[in-house]
This record gives C-alpha cells, sequence and structure tokens, in this order.
C-alpha cells in the first residue's frame, strides 16, 4: 500500500509590473534531476521545519529573492510517485516580490524568466503547478477573493 508524505514545498514567486503579474519559472539545470523542465522553486522539508519555513529557505537559495508578501495556496497540490510507491503532499506558496527584485540563481537551474501568466501556464512542466498558478491569478492577485485569508504574516 502506498504511503502517503509531505515532504516537499513548492513557491511561485512573483511580481506586479504595471498592471500584469509575472511569473518566476526556472530551468532545471543540465545533470540535475529533471534537467531542462521549467518549473517554480522546488524543494524537501529538512527536520524540525514547518512546510513555510522550507518555502522561506527554499526561496532565498535558490534566487536570494526576498518576498514582499506571502500565501499559502489553498489547493496542495498532489501526485504519485512509482520509484518509491509513496503520494506526495506538496503545500504551495506564493511569493510576491518588487517589480525590480533581482533574481539571483544557485546551482540548480541555469536560466529563468518573468513570464505573463498565460505564457507561464505553458512553461511550467507539472499540471499541478499550473494549475496553481491558475489559482493565485483567480484567488490572491491582486487582492483577490482569498488574498487576505491565505495571507501569512510573517513572525521571523
Amino acid at each position: 500500500m502506498p504511503e502517503i508524505v509531505s515532504r516537499i514545498v513548492d513557491v511561485y514567486a512573483y511580481r506586479v509590473v504595471g498592471d500584469r503579474a509575472e511569473f518566476l519559472v526556472l530551468k532545471r539545470a543540465a545533470g540535475k534531476r529533471l534537467a531542462g523542465t521549467w518549473q517554480a522553486v522546488h524543494g524537501h522539508i529538512e527536520s524540525g521545519e514547518t512546510a513555510f519555513d522550507t518555502a522561506r529557505r527554499e526561496l532565498f537559495e535558490e534566487t536570494q529573492l526576498r518576498p514582499l508578501v506571502w500565501h499559502q495556496l489553498e489547493r496542495v497540490n498532489m501526485f504519485y510517485v512509482a520509484a518509491t510507491d509513496t503520494i506526495e503532499l506538496c503545500p504551495g506558496f506564493a511569493a510576491r516580490v518588487g517589480p525590480d527584485a533581482t533574481v539571483q540563481l544557485n546551482h540548480e537551474h541555469d536560466a529563468f524568466e518573468w513570464l505573463a501568466f498565460e505564457a507561464a501556464i505553458t512553461r511550467y512542466h507539472w499540471p499541478g503547478q499550473q494549475d496553481a498558478v491558475r489559482d493565485i491569478v483567480a484567488l490572491i492577485i491582486p487582492g483577490g477573493p482569498t488574498a487576505h485569508s491565505l495571507c501569512i504574516e510573517e513572525t521571523a
């Protein structure tokens, strides 16, 4: 029987330029798992971390970005991994950065782009990531119907 686990998070960095939201897409570097695919920030939860702690750490490690505002996503991405016979539950977070925030990639990625909603949907590799971006646009950006309820107040 597959085990249900929650060991990873996704972070969707976005910025608002004028009246348009743009999403950060990252290209996995050569030699890395899923090399050449375009994805959101993605990382493993370390011992003692909350999912949100992981989201903050991974976003900074992979991009050097520090968001202005954080939101948790209502939807949890769920998928099956045959190699480990696990069902993964992956919490997602939206991280709004300033319009001129500077991205500095670490070794996990070799390219990035800021893309409008429609382009981001077609670039993200996984359907769950595409759905998360749809939710962010519908529910959070800008001042969407659940933006206030899903906002995370940072205490650290």
